[in-house]
């Protein structure tokens, strides 16, 4: 969607420039906060995408809006004079966007598992606003819920997208939302289930249970395969999918299996969660919602995010950490040296 915006500098020819509300949001978010990394986080972008879009408004407004140093960042005075005029711009948008929004039914929001960051943004969400329905569901993971939210069955999910195929991830936006920490669920009695941490080199040897065979979790059966390559770990064969936290804690304990989790997976009885070191395993999760998606519940999700992860600082990479390289190249960072 694109609005004229009459009070800003006009092109050679006298006619007001049409500029596009995502570069508006770029502008406003770095003027807030006058750094960004945060203003970053605030749009749901990465940094370098948030320094095209302001390069890219200056270009089309012909000014240059902020000062830029190594220690600070300001506002030019152009920059502070344009200000109010994009905020009343946006405004403008967004009460358009709600209008446009002509039936207030649930949001339809997959969160994985109850013990999942998914579950913890829906929660944080409903706090935030009581009078929304969410509706949660419970697919096991991203890929069988992707498609779904293709077909507009579901509205929103979480998970790892660089397991998606790209023509499915097309049709999707995403946003990095948090580094979970990967951990490996052990048996009570394993021989390294009294240590307070787990070095992934002492794997070596063992086979982990990593939902191979399951098709709805490809994403992490991928994500298990690229950790284990080169380190001697085993991948437990595949097995039919298993439904539900009972049924799940009957197999895993029957067949005596350890299993790549993550730090937020719930410990099951009889088995204890430690985390992964040498390097920390990072598992990316982002959320992910229909291209062109309008509900007044998705803002909610988004401000949720931002709460928790500010909080709890999400979206930090700890120093000697490992990341798949594919998941790198989709969300746009560097990857960590490969150890």
């Amino acid at each position: 969607m694109w609005l004229a915006i009459d009070a800003l500098p006009l092109s050679p020819w006298g006619v007001p420039r049409d500029t596009d509300p995502r570069l508006l949001r770029a502008f406003v978010a770095v003027a807030d906060e006058l750094n960004f990394t945060r203003a970053a986080a605030r749009v749901f972008v990465a940094q370098q995408s948030l320094s095209r879009d302001i390069r890219r408004l200056e270009e089309q407004l012909g000014t240059v809006l902020f000062v830029r140093t190594t220690r600070r960042v300001s506002l030019t005075p152009e920059g502070e004079r344009l200000l109010p005029y994009a905020q009343r711009v946006l405004a403008a948008h967004d009460e358009l966007n709600a209008a446009a929004v002509r039936e207030e039914r649930p949001l339809i929001v997959d969160v994985g598992a109850p013990a999942a960051t998914g579950q913890r943004v829906l929660d944080e969400a409903r706090l935030l606003a009581p009078d929304l329905e969410f509706v949660a569901r419970y697919h096991s993971g991203l890929i069988g819920a992707a498609a779904e939210i293709r077909d507009g069955v579901l509205d929103v999910s979480f998970g790892r997208v660089a397991g998606l195929e790209p023509a499915l991830l097309g049709v999707l936006d995403h946003r990095l939302i948090r580094y979970e920490k990967v951990a490996v669920l052990l048996p009570e009695g394993h021989r390294l289930a009294r240590l307070p941490r787990v070095p992934l080199d002492a794997l070596a040897g063992e086979t982990l249970y990593a939902g191979a065979g399951n098709p709805e979790t490809a994403e992490w059966t991928d994500y298990a395969r690229r950790l284990f390559a080169g380190r001697g770990i085993g991948l437990a064969a595949p097995f039919p999918k298993i439904e539900g936290e009972a049924e799940f804690t009957r197999v895993v304990r029957r067949r005596g299996w350890s299993v790549l989790a993550s730090e937020a997976f719930a410990a099951l009885p009889g088995m204890v969660l430690r985390p992964l070191v040498d390097p920390v395993p990072l598992s990316p999760v982002s959320m992910v919602w229909r291209r062109g998606l309008r509900h007044p519940g998705l803002e909610v999700l988004r401000a949720a995010v931002r709460r928790l992860g500010e909080a709890g600082r999400w979206r930090e990479r700890p120093h000697g950490s490992w990341l798949p390289e594919p998941d790198a190249r989709v969300l746009g960072v560097a990857a960590p040296p490969v150890r």
